[in-house]
């Protein structure tokens, strides 16, 4: 679409509204360890699941880069590589 690779060491979840807002989701906690698995080391949530990130264990949070995002502009700009 922007003629950008998405980063590969990044994962993100969220309901995107037609405004453009990211909306929470469930299963954070699964979702982040799964991704954790998966060798991702940025994971980019809702603004609104960021409290969600204490049910998941400091030893797997202390791994993690947590990105909170609000709109999906914030989604882009943290999942595309930088322009060349």
């Amino acid at each position: 679409m922007m003629g950008r690779p998405v980063r590969r060491d990044v994962a993100m979840t969220g309901e995107i509204s037609l405004r453009g807002v990211v909306l929470p989701v469930g299963g954070i906690k699964e979702k982040v360890r799964a991704a954790q698995r998966g060798g991702i080391g940025t994971i980019m949530l809702p603004v609104r699941n960021m409290p969600d990130i204490e049910d998941i264990p400091a030893d797997a949070r202390s791994l993690l880069r947590f990105v909170a995002l609000e709109t999906v502009d914030d989604a882009l700009a943290g999942a595309l590589e930088a322009q060349q």
